[in-house]
């Protein structure tokens, strides 16, 4: 398995839009992104490094593996 790379928010919000999220609004300092067929949403905060615990969470809530999302950056 990949290690995850220490990354900004901002660089998140683009990997999960190539995968196919979009962004539905924004509140504050965080983006919240939908997808068509998926009941959940995800609330990325906008800073500049992303814990990865937190960065894991949004990859297991948007049903990817480490390795799908390290090939979208």
């Amino acid at each position: 398995m990949p290690r995850l790379p220490v990354i900004s928010g901002a660089e998140a919000v683009r990997a999960f839009e190539c995968a196919g999220w979009r962004r539905d609004r924004q509140r504050g300092s965080h983006v919240v992104l939908i997808k068509a067929g998926h009941i959940a949403s995800l609330s990325i905060p906008l800073h500049r490094e992303l814990s990865l615990g937190t960065l894991r969470a949004l990859i297991r809530a948007a049903g990817m593996t480490v390795e799908e999302f390290v090939k979208l950056l």
